[in-house]
């Protein structure tokens, strides 16, 4: 049975090899992900090399084996509908149930979240948009015509489907400005020399920093859509016009 620390490290490599489409994950990426030094993510990488979990290369990096993706997928799986239970049944918001999935991930049996994944209806995202894995190991969902809200024109309007950042304040900072999933919105400017990027949001106008634009996720009016609707997040109750919501 693999311990915390190696799920950890496995489902942290799984990601990063998904968000820039590689198979080899280098040590400093890993190292700033796990907020720890090189030298310990080099000592853990050689244990997952033993352990046939991962192929370790010194100066080149790390690749997930068989073996290694199918934990690691087991335990995205895990995570990502834990949080959308959270936010479903417990009325948790979205800025809240990373911490709390991360901390029950690794307790919880195959059998209760398959149990999970049944009684939410097989659902393709969780509650930030990130695509949740079958049990079979497979990706739900289509992600490839998203594209990053800095991407997009003035006039253009947009879907919110995916948010990359997920850091508690980042994801406060859009409940409070209307921004959370599946909530549309305009855009009225995107200024690369600024910078910034304003928008409509119902009545509001709303201000983004291209770079934080680019962590979040859209569909373009016009674009398909998948069939099955994005699961809304519950933003911080500050306002009626924000009830909406990995």
């Amino acid at each position: 049975m693999a311990s915390l620390t190696v799920e950890n490290y496995l489902k942290a490599i799984l990601q990063l090899t998904l968000s820039f489409q590689a198979d080899w994950v280098s040590t400093g990426q890993l190292a700033a992900v796990m907020k720890v030094s090189p030298g310990t993510v080099t000592s853990m990488l050689k244990t997952l090399a033993e352990s046939g979990l991962a192929s370790y290369k010194p100066y080149e990096g790390v690749a997930l084996t068989k073996a290694g993706r199918a934990l690691a997928l087991r335990m995205l799986r895990r995570h990502r509908l834990l949080e959308l239970f959270l936010v479903r049944t417990l009325d948790l918001t979205w800025d809240q149930v990373h911490e709390e999935a991360e901390n029950m991930e690794h307790a919880v049996s195959d059998v209760l979240i398959d149990r999970i994944d049944a009684y939410l209806g097989r659902p393709s995202a969780d509650p930030h948009g990130d695509p949740i894995p079958s049990a079979d190991g497979l990706m739900r969902g289509d992600s490839s015509r998203l594209v990053a809200l800095s991407e997009c024109v003035v006039g253009q309007q947009v879907r919110i489907m995916r948010v990359i950042n997920q850091q508690p304040e980042f994801l406060r900072y859009l409940s409070e400005h209307g921004l959370e999933i599946d909530a549309t919105a305009v855009l009225d400017g995107n200024s690369v020399e600024a910078g910034i990027i304003t928008m409509r949001v119902g009545k509001r106008h709303v201000s983004l920093g291209r770079p934080a634009a680019a962590q979040v996720l859209v569909m373009r009016a016009g674009s398909a859509e998948s069939s099955e609707q994005k699961p809304r997040p519950r933003g911080r109750k500050v306002s009626t016009a924000m009830a909406q919501k990995d």
